[in-house]
């Protein structure tokens, strides 16, 4: 699975980097960022959960 975050939709609330830290953080403009290429398949629910909950929808699950 891979995840990617549309920087020009997210806002910074951060809340997929509290539900998976382990492949959200936030760069130093206070955006998400995705930091593995290839989701981890033991993260692969938490980023469901990220993407789904996301506020601005940026994050897509491919």
């Amino acid at each position: 699975m891979k995840v990617t975050v549309d920087d020009e939709r997210c806002r910074g609330h951060g809340v997929c980097c509290s539900l998976c830290p382990e492949v959200f953080d936030l760069s130093e403009d206070g955006y998400a960022v995705a930091q593995v290429p290839l989701v981890p398949v033991e993260f692969e629910d938490a980023v469901r959960s990220a993407a789904g909950m996301c506020p601005e929808r940026a994050i897509t699950v491919h």
